[in-house]
């Protein structure tokens, strides 16, 4: 179950309980059997808040992906069919998904002849205006009994992280003026004020942040003072825009989940490996046949191993899984110890849990072999080496040769886009000379399609002319690059990039202590307004703090929300944080989407395809396409 939501400071697993309790809500008004059909974005988070099981329990019969034309569902004709009474239509609120939507409805009814189905829709999270208009268009709005919104804000993904898995927010924000997603966002920290209390104080670096909390503020006014008297749990509400830190999903994270993250993508907390590296070898049976199936694994504390391992750097992780083993096989040996009928039936007990820990560290070891043929490769150690050079400001003002013989060799243009994304923003900006050459390399090597990419990247102000030089004076003044990191016992957050230290986390570590006052000069030459706004809380809301109140007691709730996506390495920065003996903070964690480079950069690209001559004669669909 859901137990590992429970462990923090803030209890998640009450946010979980409140979406499932909402997802019965909206199953129970369609009486009689169902068949749910879901978008394929949802499916993984859904998978978060409700089982199969629980919705078996709701008469929920069938599932299917949304897909064009008839749904697989019998009539009712034959011996022991099945007769599903209601179609659930679970779908985010895109015009694109109305075509199918409506196809599969006309299709369906015809399909079903004289056996009457009912068809509901329940956008998630909000209903949108144009995609019932659009429904109306296509002649099926009137044949829907339900037209609802399932209003499924944030995922918890951990005892300390929500995410709201919004793929395309950066993009939509930033490149299409569109801000709904960060009404989204300001309806989301609404929810969590009414469930954790009203959080007193809102700090905030960047346009969006700005207006996030202005919306707040609004809905609170617009509420009057009709609010759930909850006592607050959250102290402090961190709003950082993604511009205000470029650099750091740029960077290749070093720590074992965001390496993980960064080699196999992590989705939903789940993982698909390479299935060879899991296959258990025992001399005495005939080999077996490789599966071809990825091997698909669960990552988050609900793991104990995991959770120790997850936020170190991959350097530190050998050592600790040799550790592991070795108080395993210590418990193991204890056995022979045991001469009493009292000393075999304490290690029977043990048992289970010894060996859960040890499929555990099974498990973890093919991982960490998995990611370390990966590091050990020639070609990962140089980029590496490139982006250290960039985050030191070496040598950015000019071409790089690095750069230059990724685009020679035609490495994949993702890579190839963001070191050179890295060098843009550690420079602020390039010589329109060394711009343009850059320019004309991508478009001769890579195709003249992806000028709309670079497009955006500027727009976004990753790649620029080069205007005032402030990267340098940001660097020394928040140590953002720091001389000899401990890997092993780290002191500082530098460790997640081993020597850089994110500058998200950084102001996270300022606001805390001393203040955001002591580097007022610093915060202006960062982009976007600062804000900072208080929220009364009723007298009789105010948290007491007593002198024999504990040191985690004590221990103040900052919940950083990243808006435009967030890395696992500065959650292991912001855990790292939490974790020290005099740290005054603990820090929940909330964002528009966990991202990694990769698939930050990809949601800003436009994925166009350009067919060849041979592809046009021969009517292949597959072109130049960014990989």
């Amino acid at each position: 179950m859901a137990t590992h939501l429970s462990g923090g400071r803030i209890n998640l697993a009450v946010w979980r309980e409140v979406a499932r309790r909402e997802l019965l809500e909206c199953l129970d008004k369609c009486v009689g059997s169902k068949a749910i059909v879901w978008d394929d974005h949802l499916t993984g988070p859904f998978g978060l808040i409700a089982e199969y099981s629980l919705l078996k329990e709701h008469e929920v019969d069938k599932m299917f992906p949304l897909r064009p034309g008839r749904l697989p569902i019998s009539a009712g004709s034959g011996q022991g069919s099945m007769i599903i009474q209601n179609i659930i239509f679970l779908v985010r609120p895109r015009l694109d998904l109305m075509e199918i939507v409506a196809d599969a409805i006309r299709r369906t009814e015809e399909a079903a002849g004289r056996f009457h189905m009912e068809f509901h829709i329940f956008f998630v999270p909000r209903k949108s205006l144009m995609c019932e208009k659009k429904l109306t268009e296509l002649g099926v709005y009137g044949t829907l009994t339900t037209v609802g919104e399932y209003t499924l804000d944030l995922l918890p993904f951990d005892s300390d992280v929500l995410s709201m898995e919004m793929e395309q927010s950066f993009k939509e924000c930033y490149l299409q003026n569109d801000l709904t997603t960060m009404f989204y966002v300001a309806k989301a920290l609404m929810k969590i004020q009414a469930l954790y209390g009203i959080i007193p104080k809102i700090y905030g670096k960047g346009t969006l942040s700005k207006h996030v909390a202005d919306t707040i503020l609004r809905l609170r006014r617009e509420m009057a003072g009709n609010e759930r008297q909850v006592q607050p749990q959250i102290d402090t509400l961190l709003l950082i825009d993604r511009t205000v830190d470029l650099l750091t999903p740029l960077a290749t994270q070093l720590t074992y989940e965001g390496l993980i993250d960064e080699i196999y993508g992590i989705h939903n907390t789940n993982v698909k490996l390479p299935p060879e590296k899991f296959v258990r070898k025992n001399e005495n049976e005939p080999q077996q046949e490789l599966p071809t199936e990825p091997k698909k694994i669960i990552l988050n504390s609900s793991d104990e191993l995991f959770a120790v391992i997850r936020d170190k750097n991959f350097n530190a992780v050998g050592p600790e899984l040799s550790r592991k083993a070795k108080i395993l096989s210590a418990q193991y040996e204890e056995r022979k110890d045991a001469k009493t009928v009292r000393d075999i039936k304490q290690f029977v007990t043990k048992l289970p849990h010894i060996q859960a820990a040890k499929a555990s560290l099974a498990t973890h070891t093919s991982i960490a072999e998995l990611v370390k043929e990966r590091t050990d490769l020639e070609s990962f150690m140089d980029s590496l080496q490139t982006q250290q050079e960039f985050m030191n400001g070496v040598d950015t003002d000019k071409v790089n040769n690095y750069i230059e013989e990724c685009i020679a060799k035609r490495e994949p243009l993702i890579k190839v886009l963001r070191l050179l994304c890295m060098q843009s923003v550690t420079n602020n900006g390039f010589k329109p000379k060394i711009y343009d050459f850059y320019k004309r390399e991508i478009t001769q090597t890579y195709g003249f399609e992806h000028i709309v990419s670079l497009n955006n990247l500027e727009k976004i102000g990753l790649l620029k002319v080069q205007g005032q030089k402030t990267y340098n004076t940001i660097r020394k003044t928040l140590r953002l690059v720091v001389e000899d990191v401990n890997e092993q016992n780290p002191h500082d957050i530098s460790y997640v990039y081993s020597g850089y230290a994110p500058l998200s986390v950084r102001l996270a570590q300022f606001l805390a202590k001393p203040g955001w006052r002591s580097i007022e000069e610093v915060l202006r030459l960062i982009p976007g307004p600062t804000v900072e706004e208080t929220q009364q809380i009723p007298y009789g809301l105010l948290k007491k703090r007593t002198i024999g109140d504990s040191q985690s007691d004590n221990q103040k709730v900052t919940l950083v929300f990243f808006i435009g996506g967030v890395t696992y390495a500065e959650m292991a920065a912001l855990r790292f944080l939490s974790n020290q003996d005099d740290g005054p903070m603990e820090y929940l964690i909330a964002t528009t989407q966990v991202i990694n480079g990769h698939n930050w950069l990809r949601s800003i690209m436009e994925d166009l395809v350009v067919p060849t001559f041979s592809e046009k004669e021969f009517g292949s669909t597959t072109g130049s396409r960014l990989r």
